[in-house]
């Protein structure tokens, strides 16, 4: 096995791996699929948490030639293990932590970010593929609940989009609704184009007090509803939205503290990934089986941006992979931890 797995280590090197040079638009699915099993094999041996997970499971990684024969973290190992590759030594003020959102006592997950700087070519990278320069939009974050904490993979994510923007008007809006519709009017009328982007609940609790109509605007939802409001299905979620805002779909992103890429829906909860990120649908019955497109399971998530950490993901999210290689996302497993989006119902 030490010989592998040092070969395809090696390979990584080489490549400037570790400096995220495999992020990037045009990576193919073969590309994609060998950097699969480089990364699996080196964290199998590099990360120790990921690398006991997988003697418990009596997978020998050198007997591993396919995706699909990866076995994938369960989520709730960040919560109580630290799942890093190569640096599991190391004081943790070496390291960025981002740490998931959880009501008073529960047990966050903790993501150790070595290099941040993949971070920031993935969201920055996965934004532009998704919807051009950020310079091509005024920012406007509704994020109260995660603004209120320090350590928001998410908060980081939008305040490097915000100072790319370049916008005078973009920031961040805490619970002061007035002021964001006062700014949104002000943009309409001079023809600037718009992004809000907000937590559920604070759009809604807007939704509520102002309409907006006339704007060139794109509303994206990051989920969240934190027991603040009743539970809605998402399509009427959206209608709600929509009117209130005057736009004809409600955007969506899907990510989470555990990984470093995002997934972006341009209405209707339909999800399409970056070229470094894939969506898989395992059986609900058996985790080790994948179910074909159109039928529903547990969400696993590849992202090759978790070089340091793992890019292998059991996620607590239910959803399905459609013909066309998007995802929908349906739920949550019953009795898994509140996160995000699943005090709304899909």
């Amino acid at each position: 096995m030490s010989i592998v797995v040092v070969k395809n280590y090696t390979i990584l090197r080489k490549m400037n791996f570790f400096s995220g040079e495999h992020i990037k638009e045009d990576l193919t699915e073969s590309q994609f699929e060998k950097l699969c099993l480089e990364i699996f094999r080196f964290q199998a041996r590099e990360n120790p948490v990921y690398s006991e997970y997988i003697r418990y499971l009596g997978v020998n990684p050198v007997a591993v030639q396919a995706i699909n024969e990866i076995p994938f973290l369960p989520i709730e190992f960040f919560k109580y293990h630290k799942v890093v590759s190569r640096y599991y030594k190391l004081p943790d003020n070496q390291f960025v932590l981002f740490r998931s959102s959880g009501t008073t006592g529960m047990q966050r997950s903790t993501h150790y970010i070595y290099n941040i700087s993949l971070y920031e070519k993935s969201f920055f990278l996965g934004f532009r593929l998704f919807y051009g320069d950020p310079e091509d939009y005024t920012i406007l974050a509704l994020l109260p609940s995660y603004l209120e904490r320090r350590d928001s993979s998410l908060i980081y994510m939008v305040k490097g989009l915000i100072q790319a923007s370049q916008q005078e008007e973009s920031g961040f809006y805490l619970y002061n609704y007035e002021e964001l519709r006062d700014t949104v009017l002000s943009l309409r009328d001079r023809g600037k184009k718009i992004l809000l982007i907000g937590v559920t609940f604070a759009l809604l609790e807007f939704a509520e007090k102002y309409e907006i109509n006339g704007a060139d605007m794109i509303v994206m939802e990051t989920g969240g509803m934190k027991g603040r409001k009743k539970e809605m299905v998402r399509e009427e979620l959206h209608v709600l939205l929509q009117q209130a805002f005057g736009v004809d779909s409600i955007h969506s992103e899907y990510g989470m503290t555990e990984l470093l890429s995002q997934a972006y829906s341009r209405g209707k909860g339909i999800f399409h990934t970056p070229p470094w990120m894939r969506v898989l649908v395992r059986d609900l019955n058996d985790p080790f089986t994948y179910v074909e497109r159109g039928r529903s399971g547990g969400i696993n998530v590849i992202d090759l941006a978790n070089v340091y950490s793992c890019a292998f993901i059991e996620t607590k999210d239910i959803g399905r992979v459609n013909k066309d290689g998007s995802f929908t996302v349906l739920g949550r497993f019953d009795n898994s931890d509140l996160r995000g989006c699943n005090f709304l119902v899909v």
